[in-house]
């Protein structure tokens, strides 16, 4: 985090734009992090970065991400795993199963995939590839998720800038949250199906 923070404190609110786009692509930086930093320098420096205007840009910067993934996804369909890049993070293993849970859950999996990073690339691509979703669904569902979790990290990372050991606790602490919350919610989920099974088999 050391690291962004000192990138992002040079060149501001167009690299935490930048980071983000590419988070979308998959980049091995956590999302949560990037913008945890982005709060952070805002923090540090509120006369040169306004802590709202870096909340804009961070949710302009993860929906920008978000849907060039799907519009590869859209635009190429399942021929997109011919690029070496992104066969390495959509592996047919992958393919298969976000395509599986797609079907059964529509537009919940895509709700749910801002908050799963190993799995959101993928599912946004899928999205694209099957064409079940307008575009215009996609960015609004994928908006909605945002508007959740966006602001949290951000103004965590603006509110902890003069105490970054304290804030280091606070981001496990919401990880850990947010891990138990999809625990549930894929709980209810398995419930939900299997009731749903059940009651067809009668």
């Amino acid at each position: 985090m050391e690291l962004l923070i000192e990138f992002f404190s040079s060149y501001g609110y167009f690299a935490v734009l930048f980071i983000l786009i590419l988070c979308g692509f998959g980049l091995p930086i956590p999302e949560d992090i990037t913008l945890v930093s982005g709060g952070v320098i805002a923090g540090l420096y509120p006369d040169d970065i306004n802590v709202h205007m870096m909340l804009a840009v961070s949710i302009f910067g993860v929906l920008a991400g978000d849907s060039c993934m799907y519009w590869l996804g859209r635009l190429y369909g399942a021929k997109i795993l011919r690029f070496k890049l992104i066969r390495k993070l959509i592996t047919a293993k992958r393919l298969r199963l976000v395509r599986e849970k797609f079907d059964k859950y529509g537009n919940r999996v895509l709700f749910t995939a801002r908050f799963l990073p190993g799995l959101r690339a993928v599912i946004y691509t899928v999205s694209g590839i099957t064409r079940r979703v307008s575009y215009t669904r996609f960015v609004l569902i994928d908006f909605l998720a945002a508007i959740i979790s966006v602001p949290i990290w951000v103004y965590l990372g603006y509110f902890g800038a003069q105490n970054l050991d304290w804030l280091h606790e606070q981001i496990k602490k919401g990880q850990l949250a947010i891990y138990v919350l999809i625990g549930i919610l894929a709980l209810f989920l398995l419930w939900k199906w299997k009731k749903s099974k059940s009651t067809k088999g009668e």
